[in-house]
């Protein structure tokens, strides 16, 4: 044990290389004053680049040893031995200039102190600090605020079957997909092992579930080079300041609670449709198609009769099955000769055009033709190309007449397709 005349504080208490130095401090203790300064006089050339007689440097550690006696008795808590030292040296004269790192190696750590090593995100600490600062501009200005919780699905497989490595590549492609898909006034953290976090200032509800959504698109785009066996997908929940609360816990807590309300349900509802889908001609028929599927152009031109306005009854009962989609008497409905199954909540997407240029959301499907979700308004010729990507089957190419569009209150774009010659 240290002896009580060295001023040594508990090693418990102290970090690793405070407790160094407290062995430094009970070692230099058991020597003869002959030995005591020869090492000293090494150990501050070492640690300080000083050349120093003996003598000064027996006296330097006494008057250590006494300052930090007194320093930790005044502040009523443990001082270490380095910040007594550099205060010695300082007072002594023997150090001018009080920087002790170059001024680049001291940025280097701040940055270091709040930005997650694996994927260059700000870490959660910075959270915090921005989610305060952003709150009270919010407050001041009378501005919205958006928060966004984002969490991976699927990610724990990936490490099971793949390895760490592989887990690591997809935690740096969400950070590629947040940089790519965010604006530049946006802000991204890692805040947990697979837990992310956005703030968007300036943004209300429905602006940021449409962000979360595109974050969604972008993120498939970016981890299909690794070549994964099933999707890893991303689920959210949002909350806005002030609708939701005033105070980032309660907008945290809330944006927590419809994350894993709406990933639980989205999850569930996959895997219904998913084994749904697998028993419909649908899926038979669309398991033999090798070329593009095709129907009849009297077909098509006969099924494009059977649209028509639905009735504003109709239109709000749409409305309330999708509380994204705003209420309107143009929405669009038609009888078709067979039921068309469900894709909201998969995966499910299509490639479209030539050249593979647009992406869209496939929201149902059945025999006879397809529900396309674009982010944007589209134009289209009367026939276009798409390959189909959904659950259970390997992709499909079709051939597509647009029948009906419309937008929603999020501001997409959707579009009913037949199948076509």
């Amino acid at each position: 044990m240290p002896s009580p005349g060295s001023g040594a504080l508990a090693a418990s208490r102290l970090p690793i290389e405070e407790t160094y130095l407290e062995l430094l401090a009970e070692m230099l203790d058991g020597m003869d004053v002959s030995s005591r300064g020869q090492f000293l006089q090494r150990y501050f050339r070492t640690t300080t680049h000083l050349e120093l007689h003996e003598a000064k440097c027996l006296q330097l550690w006494e008057q250590m040893l006494a300052n930090r006696k007194e320093l930790s008795e005044q502040m009523g808590r443990p001082v270490s031995l380095k910040t007594v030292l550099m205060d010695v040296l300082f007072s002594s004269g023997l150090i001018r200039v009080p920087v002790v790192m170059e001024y680049d190696e001291y940025r280097k750590l701040q940055v270091s102190a709040v930005t997650d090593p694996l994927t260059g995100l700000s870490n959660r600490r910075l959270f915090a600090e921005s989610f305060e600062k952003e709150l009270t501009r919010a407050r001041r200005y009378g501005l919205p605020l958006g928060l966004v919780v984002l969490d991976l699905h699927r990610f724990k497989e990936v490490n099971d079957k793949y390895g760490h490595l592989r887990g690591d590549d997809v935690l740096r492609g969400t950070a590629s997909t947040l940089r790519k898909a965010l604006r530049s006034s946006d802000s991204a953290f890692r805040i947990g092992g697979d837990e992310f976090a956005l703030l968007l200032p300036q943004t209300d509800a429905v602006q940021a579930l449409a962000l979360s959504r595109r974050v969604e698109t972008v993120f498939v785009e970016i981890l299909r080079p690794l070549g994964l066996a099933f999707p890893v997908t991303m689920d959210h929940g949002v909350a806005t300041f002030p609708q939701d609360g005033e105070h980032a816990e309660q907008l945290i807590r809330i944006a927590d609670e419809r994350l894993y309300r709406l990933k639980h349900a989205a999850h569930n509802q996959r895997a219904k449709e998913a084994l749904r889908f697998r028993d419909t001609p649908q899926a038979a028929t669309l398991n033999q198609a090798s070329q593009p599927v095709s129907i009849s152009a009297g077909r098509a031109v006969k099924h494009a009769g059977e649209f028509e306005v639905a009735s504003s009854a109709a239109a709000q009962s749409i409305a309330n099955q999708n509380p994204f989609v705003a209420p309107s008497s143009a929405a669009y409905a038609v009888q078709r000769k067979a039921e068309r199954v469900s894709m909201v909540g998969t995966n499910a997407y299509a490639i479209v055009g030539e050249q593979g240029e647009r992406r869209a959301r496939v929201l149902d499907l059945g025999f006879g033709g397809v529900a396309l979700e674009f982010e944007q308004p589209e134009e289209f010729n009367d026939s276009l190309l798409a390959i189909l990507h959904v659950p259970i089957l390997p992709p499909v190419r079709v051939y597509l007449k647009p029948v009906w569009s419309r937008r929603t209150a999020e501001g997409a774009f959707r579009l009913g397709c037949h199948f076509v010659a």
